[in-house]
């Protein structure tokens, strides 16, 4: 074909223990592998990313013709795009997406008109998703018609119209994280396996947790994705929540419903009963939360871990949330949920973030770690020093049987206990 086939910079775990592939096109067949079954990984390179960023920044654009896949050139950043209009183009009326509903199999019609008939629902739209392998890495897609899609898009985004161009020839724009977090390379072309050949030409946030990418409708039906499994939703943002429960409800078992934009940000913590991390019911441990000023609501509890340049030190630091408990088992357990912070979720259970974190947990463990004045699960620097948090208010910090019961609680499955304790004690090999 005369293009260079450029292979991933690295191999990373999209599915973790107790976590299920956001996007699926062939259910019998696995797609990924778990983060857990590969060996420790080195801290030190490894650098947190607060994946809960502002949907408006700007989109990187790769000029066709271009091929920046050579080797020397991994890792150098693209010159950004031009500057983002403060519409989404002419004749674009954006609808910012306040749910992201991914269901196993196309999603029935009366399904999406019963939907639609939801008070405060004011549209709906689906789409074609799914999982491909790239050099053996799994990537969630999703494949779009731009002339609808484009109105569900960040401002940002939908202002840049070399997105929707490079998405109607057949190309790969992917999410700016997950670019990151691959070594995707813009202007490269990769393999999918036993698939057609997709040049990245652009990456952009979406703010659709999970999807790393989009391909044009035609592309998607090349790449065998299933059709109608994704469905947006708009109506006004103080409703989501509610909406999502009904959505949920309409949609049945085996759907996944999330809440997207600012209504999916943590909340501060209030005392209500522990849960397990993975959808578990729940252990018996409670944690002390400071009162605000009036004595009134629970306000977020800091904690002092800042912002460390690398998950080991991040590790450390918020081992000293609970003493006595190793930084190992939290290094282990952020491997075996997210391969420290490679797949945010939320899983199928409805867990989120670096941690895996059950949103009902977080309310009462949550921390703020890196003084920001919030408690966010999805960052990193909360998300670590808020499992030490959990951990020890399930008695981790006295070690022997009572942090293997603290895992416990964190996933109710003595497996992943053992599975946990054994990355713990490599970790402490390695970093001795």
């Amino acid at each position: 074909m005369g293009a260079f086939v450029a292979v991933l910079a690295a191999v990373v775990a999209l599915a973790v223990a107790g976590a299920a592939v956001f996007l699926v096109t062939r259910p019998a067949e696995p797609l990924t592998v778990t983060a857990a079954e590969s060996e420790v990984r080195d801290l030190t390179s490894l650098v947190p990313q607060p994946v809960n960023q502002p949907a408006g920044e700007q989109v990187q654009v790769q000029a066709q013709g271009q091929d920046r896949s050579r080797p020397q050139d991994r890792g150098r950043t693209p010159e950004p795009g031009p500057t983002p209009a403060a519409t989404g183009g002419p004749g674009i009326t954006l609808t910012p997406p306040r749910l992201l509903v991914v269901s196993q199999t196309t999603l029935p019609e009366r399904t999406k008109a019963d939907i639609s008939r939801l008070k405060n629902v004011q549209k709906i739209d689906s789409f074609d998703g799914g999982a491909v392998k790239i050099s053996g890495t799994g990537l969630n897609l999703l494949a779009v018609d731009t002339a609808r899609f484009r109105a569900w898009a960040p401002k940002a985004v939908a202002a840049q119209p070399a997105v929707w161009e490079a998405l109607d020839r057949g190309e790969l724009v992917a999410d700016g994280g997950a670019a990151q977090r691959l070594g995707l390379v813009l202007g490269a072309h990769y393999q999918v396996d036993g698939g057609p050949l997709l040049r990245v030409a652009a990456s952009a946030r979406f703010g659709l947790p999970g999807v790393d990418g989009l391909v044009g409708a035609e592309t998607g039906r090349r790449l065998g994705l299933l059709p109608g499994v994704v469905l947006l939703v708009n109506g006004p943002e103080n409703t989501s929540a509610k909406l999502g429960s009904l959505v949920r409800r309409l949609a049945g078992g085996g759907t996944q419903v999330i809440t997207l934009g600012r209504a999916r940000a943590a909340r501060p913590a209030t005392a209500t009963p522990a849960t397990g991390e993975n959808g578990g019911k729940g252990g018996t441990g409670t944690a002390s939360t400071e009162k605000d000023s009036g004595g009134g609501a629970s306000a977020v509890r800091r904690v002092q871990v800042g912002r460390p340049g690398s998950y080991l030190d991040l590790y450390r630091r918020a081992a000293a949330v609970c003493p006595g408990l190793s930084w190992t088992v939290l290094a282990a357990i952020g491997q075996v949920e997210s391969s420290h912070g490679r797949n945010n979720g939320p899983s199928s259970a409805g867990a989120q973030g670096p941690m895996q974190f059950m949103p009902a947990t977080w309310k009462t463990y949550g921390v703020d770690g890196d003084g920001d004045g919030i408690a966010d699960i999805w960052s990193p620097y909360d998300a670590v020093p808020g499992a030490a948090n959990y951990l020890c208010a399930n008695g981790a910090g006295q070690g022997g049987k009572k942090l293997e019961k603290a895992v416990w609680f964190y996933n109710h499955s003595w497996d992943y206990v053992s599975k946990v304790m054994s990355i713990a004690q490599a970790y402490a090999r390695t970093y001795p």
